[in-house]
């Protein structure tokens, strides 16, 4: 399923419920002695996340830093097939809400999602990214890896004229808390790819449930598109929590306010009690932006927007600085 190279396997897992052993999936880590990142590796049997709603690769499952952690379990169960079963920075691709060649697919054909493979459309009114879509041919993985960093590569082709390859490294900067996501995406087929992709950033500081301890900090006005019944409120460029939030709630919304080009890709989430907060920053602009959070994890979600036809080739990076 992937070939390992300079590979070390490691076995963390850190949250308020943190009841899945890392010990039974394929792990790595990285680190440059400042900060340690510890990975779920892709694999179609054995897998931490074998889901179809995300990108395989690059599933971090924890970050460490001067004693601070930054994510962890956020659920009290797990099951590698479920859509949000998953932790850390991970990324989503979108066609137009569905995936490639969906709507195009009648019941019983297949459809391509990025980052996971070949698919089987169901006999259903519309694409649900919450739904468990049967896999048909797995997107096959290859993985290389140093100390300070580790890239995954997907290289996908159809029959129907999707084809793909698809790199993701993950690199830390030297002598500093940072790493930055390299992705590289070229269209090896015979028909235009056009989709979103996000990161879903399931951040949970400390250990910490989510309410008033967080902040979350941007370069713009940042408008709230949703009542979110007065548990959070905007104050100019800031996110704030009025309150602690329950068990079971839940708080989703479109974010407004950026502009059109890539200074606006920013985002500061800081947790105040334990002192420790993250900076993310992408080199593109932000095509949409989505908020959602519970008790157990705080998710800003930033989009880009992607267009390729035959032959071409797009890359794109996201730098997270810890502190």
């Amino acid at each position: 399923m992937y070939s390992i190279l300079l590979l070390a396997s490691f076995s963390f897992s850190l949250g308020i419920f943190a009841t899945t052993p890392a010990e039974e999936y394929p792990t790595a880590e990285i680190s440059n002695d400042l900060i340690k990142i510890s990975l779920y590796l892709p694999d179609h049997e054995k897998g931490y996340y074998r889901g179809t709603r995300f990108d395989w690769s690059g599933v971090i499952s924890q970050v460490t830093y001067k004693g601070h952690t930054y994510f962890g379990e956020w659920k009290n169960s797990h099951d590698p097939t479920v859509h949000d079963d998953i932790v850390g920075p991970v990324e989503e691709f979108r066609t137009d809400g569905t995936a490639l060649g969906y709507k195009e697919a009648k019941p019983g054909e297949k459809f391509v999602k990025i980052g996971v493979g070949l698919l089987e459309k169901p006999d259903e009114a519309n694409y649900n990214f919450a739904k468990s879509y049967k896999i048909i041919k797995p997107g096959t993985w290859s993985v290389k890896k140093d100390k300070d960093w580790i890239e995954f590569r997907q290289d996908f082709s159809d029959e129907n004229g999707w084809e793909y390859t698809y790199i993701k490294e993950i690199r830390i900067t030297k002598d500093s808390p940072e790493f930055t996501i390299n992705h590289s995406l070229k269209n090896t087929g015979t028909k235009p790819i056009d989709t979103s992709q996000y990161n879903h950033n399931f951040f949970i500081m400390d250990n910490d449930p989510i309410g008033k301890n967080y902040v979350l900090k941007f370069p713009f006005e940042v408008k709230i598109m949703r009542d979110l019944k007065g548990t959070m409120s905007s104050e100019g460029k800031e996110l704030v929590f009025n309150k602690d939030l329950d068990e079971g709630e839940s708080l989703f919304t479109e974010l407004e306010g950026f502009g059109k080009t890539a200074k606006d890709h920013e985002i500061i989430i800081e947790n105040k009690k334990t002192k420790s907060g993250v900076k993310i920053v992408g080199d593109r602009p932000l095509f949409q932006f989505f908020f959602w959070t519970v008790k157990t994890t705080v998710c800003p979600e930033p989009y880009i927007d992607l267009k390729l036809e035959p032959g071409e080739k797009a890359k794109w990076k996201t730098t997270y600085l810890f502190y």
